[in-house]
């Protein structure tokens, strides 16, 4: 059984610079502004959009999931302009083991600035403190190591490299799979204690 409260109200997430959020059907044009690029669809499983159609039926299918209190992506908005930079979200959760995935994608001129961190930092915070998750995991495909980086600097380990894991863009690739644990996050919650 999923988390109702957390899936239907999916709280937004707010950081530094970013406020995590339900998508919206007036997010389309932004969703279309990076979804069209093949680069940032490169290491996901969905292909470049190419109207932006096809972004409005992702939103609406994200909508879908919301009503249904499935696993969902949060919109990325970037405070500065209020508009919506990429997704973030649970590819899935199992209440009976406490453990989810996570996925994300980020607009290609946000690349390399700490965006996707931050981003991952406050969902790996409400996954431990407020669901009360014991083991949350990212994968990502191994010609893509920026990914992993962040995954790193988020204090996820690196628990090996799975061979032809994924069919993605007409061939089968090979992904890395991290996790953090709910003990890890706690040990690095009191080094932050021990340090002020």
């Amino acid at each position: 059984m999923l988390n109702a409260e957390f899936m239907t109200y999916m709280p937004d997430l707010r950081t530094a610079r970013l406020r995590l959020r339900k998508l919206t059907m007036r997010d389309a044009a932004d969703i279309f502004r990076y979804s069209r690029d093949p680069e940032v669809a490169r290491h996901v499983l969905w292909d470049p959009h190419h109207t932006i159609g096809e972004s409005r039926s992702y939103i609406r299918y994200m909508l879908r999931r919301y009503r249904a209190h499935e696993p969902a992506s949060w919109g990325i908005e970037w405070l500065d302009t209020g508009r919506v930079i990429g997704t973030i979200g649970f590819m899935w959760i199992q209440r009976d083991n406490n453990a989810a995935e996570v996925g994300y994608s980020l607009a290609r001129e946000y690349w390399n600035r700490g965006i996707m961190t931050e981003a991952l930092r406050a969902v790996l915070r409400y996954a431990f403190d407020d669901m009360g998750l014991n083991r949350v995991e990212a994968q990502h495909e191994t010609t893509n190591p920026a990914s992993g980086a962040v995954m790193r600097k988020c204090h996820m380990a690196k628990e090996g490299t799975l061979r032809g894991r994924l069919f993605n863009k007409g061939h089968y690739v090979d992904v890395d799979l991290y996790a953090i644990l709910r003990k890890d996050y706690n040990r690095m919650g009191s080094k932050r204690r021990s340090a002020t």
